[in-house]
């Protein structure tokens, strides 16, 4: 059923509520404590992060810009937790390149009243580079353009050198935004260590501080970007683990577009480390799709817990579905060149191409090749048009076809049946 994004984070709501055994048993449901959400870019997670903040912890009631924002129902990473970082790159003296930190009732939680600033160093380089050495400033006294002084907080700024291991280093690198990305990610990942550690004590009054006695909620979307293979599934792993350690009533809700990060949260969250068969806290675990309609709802499909979230499956059957419409638009192509490439890859071919159906002379159809090419790499503002011609969308359903049927793809529903 579509519904709106405010729906959805009801229901996410809903399935954290906890409940008894006999109520369980009745409703046939579980209190959820993990749930992971797939979608496509674009289809909503972050305005749903922030629906579902709204929701648990509306405004004026402790949000995350109020003096005390560990007394707040719900932690969250989003693309509003990156918007804190800002680069000053010295552009007058090409120098003094530094991150600067947007000084707020987060950043101060994590850098500066729980001190995580040597774990989250620890994090960054396990997931970059161990010679990528961030460093913190600290309080210092500048002077403006009026000559007046004023102070800058430690902790409000970031440079980065390389270590090159000779005693030489590099002093003001500009890191790339994966790298930011992943430098963010860990602060954030440093204070959920603690989070965690603290809530595991059971009883409130010995527990080293009061700060997370009120948090309820961790919701985290899409903390992968730009990240290679390898480190994102150490990523994957890392966190899986530490939701994993938890004991408390703390209930996680993670959103993603990334295929391979979810289906490595599935697994880990699904298995025992030591036997690798099914966990005992599995049942506490739920996993969706995001799916964005026509006219703009959402739908959360709700996917079954005993096989993998297949993203290859997922991308066919929405290429058949538009197909079958006849709501075929430029970006299509780039499913279709997804699969193309990630299929050849697999089967051994050293091009996508060759998997495309064949011409009179055996080889691959060159008009296929030539509109795959030009819908999925349009780099003229002119070729940005969605729209297609109807010869173009008759290549794509013919392509669709071909691969499916030569390939002997599964179908998305006959392996949910």
């Amino acid at each position: 059923m579509n519904q709106m994004l405010s729906g959805i984070a009801q229901q996410l709501k809903d399935n954290t509520q906890e409940r008894s055994v006999s109520e369980q048993v009745a409703a046939r449901l579980v209190t959820k404590k993990v749930q992971l959400i797939y979608a496509f870019n674009g289809s909503g997670k972050t305005r749903l992060s922030r629906e579902f903040k709204e929701l648990v912890n509306p405004k004026g009631e402790n949000s995350e810009d109020s003096d005390e924002p560990t007394r707040s129902k719900i932690l969250y990473y989003n693309a509003f937790t990156e918007d804190l970082f800002y680069w000053d790159n010295d552009l007058r003296g090409d120098v003094e390149r530094k991150l600067c930190i947007q000084p707020n009732a987060y950043t101060r939680l994590v850098l500066v009243e729980q001190g995580q600033d040597q774990n989250a160093i620890t994090h960054f380089q396990r997931y970059t580079d161990d010679k990528l050495t961030p460093r913190f400033n600290e309080e210092y006294t500048v002077k403006d353009k009026d000559g007046k002084e004023r102070i800058v907080p430690a902790f409000s700024e970031v440079t980065f050198s390389f270590e090159r291991g000779d005693d030489q280093k590099t002093d003001n690198v500009k890191i790339s935004k994966g790298e930011e990305s992943s430098f963010i990610w860990s602060i954030f990942y440093a204070v959920l260590e603690q989070v965690i550690e603290v809530l595991n004590v059971a009883e409130p009054d010995q527990r080293e501080t009061d700060q997370f006695n009120e948090l309820e909620y961790i919701f985290i979307d899409d903390p992968v970007s730009s990240l290679d293979d390898n480190h994102l599934i150490q990523l994957a792993v890392d966190l899986a683990a530490l939701i994993k350690s938890n004991e408390s009533n703390l209930k996680f809700i993670i959103s993603t577009h990334n295929p391979l990060f979810y289906n490595v949260l599935c697994n880990e969250l699904g298995s025992n480390d030591k036997s690798k068969r099914p966990y005992w806290k599995a049942q506490w675990l739920a996993k969706f799709r995001l799916d964005k309609s026509e006219d703009g709802s959402q739908t959360l499909i709700e996917q079954p817990n005993d096989s993998p979230f297949s993203y290859h499956l997922h991308l066919l059957s929405y290429l058949e579905e538009a197909i079958e419409t006849g709501q075929v638009e430029k970006y299509h192509f780039n499913l279709l060149r997804n699969i193309l490439e990630k299929t050849a890859t697999f089967l051994g071919y050293k091009r996508w191409e060759q998997l495309l159906p064949e011409s009179e002379d055996s080889g691959p159809n060159l008009y296929a090749k030539r509109i795959v090419n030009f819908a999925s790499h349009s780099k003229h503002s002119a070729d940005e048009s969605k729209y297609l011609e109807p010869q173009e969308k008759n290549m794509l359903g013919l392509i669709v076809k071909h691969v499916i049927n030569t390939h002997k793809f599964r179908r998305e529903e006959n392996q949910n049946a």
